[in-house]
């Protein structure tokens, strides 16, 4: 199993060296990814800038967008950003494609948060076409710039429940989870539906990632990763924040190849650490901690 890093994006002490400093860190650890995610109303810096930034200071490392929220953006625009990641990281981009939670996203963007689930599918295979080089609509110029990678990155579905997972093995090449506290269960529930879902549409299981919040080497750890949850979910309501913090525990090294050890048990062919705190002796002691595992 692979195991990637996501950058510290969403932690309260990201700063202007962040991105540099780390995705340099990851890509020289032995991990499989650097990835970031979307959100817009908070204090996070953006998706496609930030892994612009991340694809321009590695060479061996997967660049992965872990994910956007598809239906939240005209499709052509994701497509060029997409072929400019692309370009930009000598074809080693991996696009997660989801519909999000966060209803103030979609209303900072000027999108309508009903109907995603729909849009997701329609313009996940618009945005294949216009990566194979169709034009948005008849009499314009294709989308460039064109992908490195023959057929264009790997598309993963960040979906969970049943629905979504039949809708998803009908474009997807696999899906993108993500378990808040790591649990073996969540993750084993998952992947089953998932291989269920490929297997009842007709193809071969599908590549299958999987992630948990966590931090490691820094003081106070198990402290750092709760408060970020709480933090980072306070969206939610204060109650459930405060409850889906406590369910938090990667927070030693043991832990880590705790948590890495039922993740493979579960069937996943990756899993992203994502950490608390943009502080370096996190991603040190992570490197440590996976190089031992």
């Amino acid at each position: 199993m692979d195991v990637g890093v996501a950058l510290p994006q969403m932690a309260a002490d990201y700063g202007p060296r962040t991105t540099v400093d780390w995705a340099r860190g990851i890509d020289e650890g032995p991990f499989s990814s650097v990835s970031a995610g979307e959100r817009v109303t908070f204090s996070n810096p953006e998706l496609a800038v930030t892994l612009g930034a991340a694809a321009a200071v590695t060479t061996r490392v997967r660049v992965f967008a872990n994910l956007w929220v598809l239906p939240a953006h005209p499709t052509a625009m994701i497509a060029q950003q997409i072929g400019t990641l692309d370009q930009l990281s000598a074809g080693r981009l991996t696009v997660g494609l989801g519909v999000g939670g966060r209803e103030h996203d979609y209303q900072a963007l000027g999108a309508t948060f009903e109907g995603r689930h729909r849009r997701l599918e329609a313009q996940a295979v618009e945005l294949r076409q216009l990566l194979d080089g169709k034009p948005p609509f008849d009499g314009a110029d294709p989308v460039g710039p064109s992908v490195v990678q023959p057929g264009g990155p790997p598309l993963l579905a960040g979906a969970l429940g049943p629905k979504s997972m039949a809708r998803a093995a009908r474009w997807a090449d696999g899906v993108t989870g993500f378990s808040v506290g790591g649990r073996r269960r969540e993750l084993e529930n998952t992947n089953r539906l998932a291989d269920r879902a490929w297997a009842d549409a007709g193809r071969s299981a599908p590549y299958k990632v999987n992630g948990c919040f966590y931090a490691l080497g820094v003081p106070d750890s198990l402290e750092v990763l709760r408060t970020f949850t709480a933090r980072y979910l306070a969206w939610t309501g204060p109650e459930f924040a405060e409850a889906m913090a406590a369910d938090t525990w990667v927070a030693t090294a043991d832990d880590v190849r705790k948590v890495l050890d039922d993740a493979e048990a579960a069937g996943c062919d990756e899993f992203i650490l994502v950490p608390a705190t943009a502080d370096l002796q996190c991603l040190d002691a992570t490197q440590d901690a996976v190089a031992s595992h």
